[in-house]
């Protein structure tokens, strides 16, 4: 199988591990990375351009001339691969919040499920999985799942670890044709466009939810306690956008 990963990247000149990247290799499976550069104001462009330098087969780079947001550097990083014509691709958090070796169980539920059009990684706090979570970000994070899954009638656990794969097929590139609402959920408003697309029953059997076995948390987040009031104002924009007929979770 061929991906591509876009990696969106904004001021992630210190914070990027590119020896992580040029070690990453599997066998069987070709995995590509075009990196976005999201109009950063620190030495980013320089950084993901040395990456490309030294192997510009595996890495592309992305320059776009002022700060978009992460949802439309994800966008047009996908659009960008979407050209390339490969298997399946996907975005993955430069931070290696999710590290790079958790791809490949999202690599296989493709390969091994036809039916599965989008797997999203689960951030499960489970014995025996190695996830190291702020307990403010995880309890803000079950209310929000909450309110998620009652907005797009499908019990979704984690919409927003940063990693996600998808099937390069001609649905899922229609979710990402157009510029997207929200700036700070738009991992919800890619479900609801495919919900949109499928219906609630055919949506709910093409998605995967893949617990991430190790998941920590990264210093430098950009992410604030008051992105969350923000992620609500979203919410209600994605609920007023899509009005489609949904089931509720109690009656299926």
């Amino acid at each position: 199988m061929h991906a591509i990963i876009v990696v969106p990247c904004y001021n992630e000149e210190k914070r990027l591990d590119g020896e992580a990247f040029r070690r990453f290799n599997l066998q069987g499976d070709r995995v590509d990375f075009l990196f976005v550069n999201d109009g950063s104001s620190d030495g980013t462009g320089r950084v993901l351009d040395a990456l490309h330098d030294a192997n510009p087969d595996r890495f592309q780079v992305l320059h776009l001339e002022r700060n978009r947001g992460k949802a439309e550097a994800v966008r047009r990083g996908l659009l960008a691969a979407f050209e390339r014509r490969p298997d399946a691709v996907g975005f993955w958090d430069a931070d290696l919040a999710t590290p790079l070796s958790e791809l490949p169980p999202f690599l296989e539920v493709l390969a091994s499920r036809p039916a599965i059009d989008m797997v999203f990684g689960a951030r499960v706090r489970l014995l025996g999985l190695d996830i190291s979570r702020r307990s403010s970000r995880h309890y803000s994070g079950r209310v929000g799942a909450t309110l998620i899954s009652r907005t797009l009638g499908l019990a979704v656990y984690d919409t927003q670890c940063g990693a996600k794969l998808f099937r390069n097929s001609s649905d899922i590139r229609h979710v990402f044709a157009s510029p997207f609402l929200s700036r700070w959920i738009f991992d919800v408003e890619i479900i609801a466009r495919f919900i949109r697309l499928r219906g609630h029953d055919q949506a709910a059997k093409a998605i995967c939810e893949l617990p991430v076995r190790v998941w920590h948390d990264v210093e430098g987040s950009k992410i604030r306690s008051t992105d969350f009031v923000r992620a609500l104002r979203d919410l209600w924009k994605i609920h007023r956008a899509y009005p489609v007929r949904k089931r509720t979770l109690d009656n299926p």
